[in-house]
């Protein structure tokens, strides 16, 4: 991103940014004003809501499914903005590992994240968010073609299903790849990061072990992000097919898209 992207500090909303000046291998960059990105706005104050409803937005794309909305609450309403669910993970996927995480002593973390399992879950989620959401995917790149920005796509931590669908986002718009994983590491930052809840009663809290334990699915990793790239190549030959065939784009939509999205 550019040091002129907007970047205001949000009190009730975490991992806002903007998703501008990032250059394409034609040499063209992502245009202002037409894509940001963030955790959810469940908890947005009203001065947060009115930051946003400055920002003159069309859309809001909310990724979480219904045991998220449900644990967090649905986003706030900004005026004229339509908002626009679109899941990509089940409810029912996971919601017991995700119960343990918060609520599990260390022995039960030790046995389900341990020796790499937390990373490696992560990679796996990548990967089917890749080849089981590419119709989920379609849809938002195709309603950004048509009218839906400026755009906000925002997940719970704004960091995995936003984070994958800004990638895939950019990806359309042949944004350069060390470019993409740039921004998405951007997560990392600690002002960024989600804000980690443990039941009050769980065993050893948030002691350095449990943190260590559950960092790999609180962080981003270059790791994640690659299998991820690694998916569209395996499924579909690389990013031409993963349009064409797994997402329906045509290379009219495509053009649209970059028209929108991209610098003159």
């Amino acid at each position: 991103m550019t040091s002129e992207t907007v970047e205001p500090v949000l009190t009730g909303v975490r991992n806002f940014r903007e998703v501008a000046g990032l250059p394409t291998a034609d040499g063209r960059r992502v245009r202002r004003g037409v894509l940001y990105r963030s955790g959810h706005l469940a908890h947005a104050t009203e001065e947060d809501a009115a930051f946003l409803s400055r920002l003159g937005l069309h859309t809001v794309f909310d990724f979480r499914n219904s045991a998220d909305q449900a644990l967090e609450g649905p986003d706030v309403e900004l005026p004229g903005v339509r908002n626009v669910n679109i899941p990509l993970t089940d409810p029912a996927h996971g919601a017991e590992f995700w119960t343990m995480v918060r609520e599990g002593g260390i022995a039960e973390l030790r046995a389900a994240l341990g020796d790499g399992q937390a990373e490696a879950r992560m990679i796996d989620t990548y990967r089917e968010i890749i080849t089981d959401r590419a119709a989920e995917h379609g849809r938002v790149l195709r309603a950004l073609a048509e009218d839906s920005v400026p755009a906000l796509m925002h997940c719970a931590a704004g960091k995995d299903r936003a984070g994958l669908s800004v990638a895939v986002t950019l990806l359309a718009l042949d944004v350069e790849r060390e470019a993409i994983e740039a921004d998405y590491l951007e997560s990392n930052a600690p002002h960024r990061r989600y804000r980690i809840h443990r039941s009050s009663s769980a065993p050893e809290g948030l002691s350095p072990e449990v943190m260590e334990l559950i960092a790999p699915l609180f962080d981003v990793r270059p790791a994640y992000l690659h299998a991820a790239f690694d998916a569209i190549d395996d499924h579909w030959g690389g990013t031409e097919g993963y349009f064409a065939r797994g997402l329906g784009l045509t290379p009219e939509i495509r053009e649209r898209l970059r028209d929108r999205l991209l610098e003159s």
